[in-house]
């Protein structure tokens, strides 16, 4: 099992930035945990400031994962491009956000990729990403067991 995080613009600095919205533990320290706690599971983490590598890394990954964690971040409310490469390829992906943004300003609430992607999760602090990972082990564990034999 292969899950591929992604984090767009400014995730870098999770931890440093307006710690009243996103806290004070850097991702890489959450990341630790979560590899710890799903030892079974390969996850992958990318980070970038540039849509485009977003994108070459959503190409380089969707036809191979089982599953793609993303959080956009600025780009959820504006990019087509990637909603686009998201309904391209094969892997579901789960779109995750450390705060609830349909309760900040109101051009957040729109979420370009939204659609593309198997489900939203929010506002659950860093924990959002865990259940992003929780949601697709069981996608893809319906999977196997609605699979004939």
């Amino acid at each position: 099992m292969k899950i591929q995080i992604i984090n767009g613009p400014n995730m870098n600095l999770i931890g440093k930035r307006e710690t009243s919205l996103y806290g004070d533990t850097p991702f890489e320290s959450y990341l630790k945990k979560l590899k710890k706690r799903y030892s079974h599971v390969q996850i992958d983490y990318f980070q970038s400031n540039i849509e485009g590598e977003i994108i070459d890394k959503i190409q380089e990954v969707g036809f191979s994962y089982d599953g793609i964690v993303i959080n956009a971040g600025g780009y959820t409310h504006t990019s087509v491009s990637i909603a686009d490469t998201l309904s391209a390829i094969d892997s579901p992906a789960v779109e995750v956000h450390i705060t609830n943004i349909l309760g900040r300003d109101e051009y957040r609430h729109v979420s370009f990729i939204a659609n593309a992607c198997s489900g939203s999760i929010m506002g659950f602090g860093l924990d959002s990403y865990r259940l992003g990972i929780e949601a697709i082990l069981e996608m893809k564990n319906e999977q196997v067991n609605d699979s004939p034999d």
